[in-house]
């Protein structure tokens, strides 16, 4: 297993995280995956077992019940791992249970440590944007749990381009903890992040976090043109993360991994992790898994590397069009490009 920088900060991660959002399976989240505690145990320990030191859960997956399988699997062994939480989505039904106000993320810190059985969370992030919280109320309040020694770091999730800077420009100018990271969906199927996200992890040092690697299962070659849908998965369940807005595009990138897939005797979801741990500015992929053969089958992509040849025909497939200001930039400016400039328009420079 590799480990890889955590944005600025001194922390070391695993490049393969283990989301938990299969566990428990209450509510709406029951069409992820509905994993029970000794089923989660035991995917924790097939993690360990392959080096992987980051478990990532939130308040809101199953109503807090994935926090409390969680913590009580890792319970015997706190020390031997990293956890990060979640905040932002309503936990209950007054008005002031959700968002990012110093009164929600107070209590959801306290109460995340209860469920997880642990005096301090490793990594705690804004979950969503709140446009109605001044961002300044709630990285002081994360300043306050960092120093209070509940949390160590800081992070942000689905966070815009202006929204992260912003941050980051809060914190500095304050002198509140600065995040390290954000997570954020970033595959070979859905690549928007190349337009902000990605250079900003570059210019900035803000680490990446990848939820979903794999499309909610769309790259797990399952689903290919002109074959009927796979029977009890996330979209068979309707479960719309992500949107798929061009079928057929999805369909060649699928053809593409497969391809490469099958000359090397592995899996397509292998393929599209490999891709996707080589991209700038990636710290780590959040894999999860309905079964343990699923997850078996992730956890190989820890050792796959693809090829340059390889990169370049799944960078092709999958190539996001360059919007305005990109495209002006790389007819005017191609001689004043940063390296985080380059994370988007480089393959445009060389076509």
């Amino acid at each position: 297993m590799e480990y890889r920088q955590l944005g600025r900060s001194g922390l070391k991660v695993s490049a393969l995280t283990l989301g938990t959002m299969t566990f428990g399976g209450k509510g709406s989240f029951a069409k992820t995956g509905n994993t029970d505690p000794a089923g989660a145990r035991r995917q924790i320990d097939m993690c360990l077992d392959a080096g992987i030191n980051l478990y990532d859960t939130a308040d809101v997956y199953s109503s807090g019940l994935s926090e409390e399988i969680l913590g009580e699997a890792v319970a015997d062994r706190r020390d031997r791992l990293l956890i990060t939480t979640k905040a932002r989505f309503p936990m209950g039904t007054d008005p002031n249970d959700r968002g990012l106000s110093r009164h929600h993320l107070v209590r959801a810190c306290e109460a995340s440590l209860r469920r997880l059985k642990t005096d301090y969370i490793d990594l705690y992030q804004l979950h969503e944007w709140d446009g109605l919280t001044p961002l300044e109320e709630t990285l002081a309040a994360l300043d306050d749990l960092v120093r209070s020694g509940k949390v160590r770091y800081v992070g942000v999730s689905n966070f815009s381009g202006w929204h992260l800077m912003k941050a980051l420009g809060i914190s500095e100018r304050d002198g509140f903890v600065r995040p390290v990271s954000q997570q954020i969906h970033y595959t070979l199927q859905a690549r928007e992040a190349e337009y902000e996200l990605a250079p900003i992890a570059v210019d900035q040092g803000v680490g990446i976090l990848v939820w979903s690697p794999l499309a909610g299962g769309l790259l797990s070659g399952k689903y290919r043109r002109g074959q009927p849908e796979p029977a009890g998965t996330r979209k068979a369940n309707d479960w719309r993360e992500p949107p798929v807005r061009d079928l057929d595009k999805l369909h060649d990138i699928v053809e593409v991994l497969v391809e490469i897939a099958e000359a090397r005797s592995v899996s397509a979801a292998q393929v599209a992790l490999a891709w996707l741990l080589g991209r700038p500015g990636v710290a780590s992929a959040v894999i999860g898994a309905r079964t343990d053969e699923q997850l078996a089958d992730n956890l190989k992509a820890a050792e796959l590397t693809l090829g340059a040849d390889e990169r370049t025909r799944l960078d092709e497939v999958s190539r996001p069009p360059l919007l305005y200001p990109y495209w002006h930039q790389a007819n005017t400016a191609s001689d004043r490009l940063s390296a985080a400039d380059l994370v988007l328009i480089a393959p445009h420079l060389k076509a």
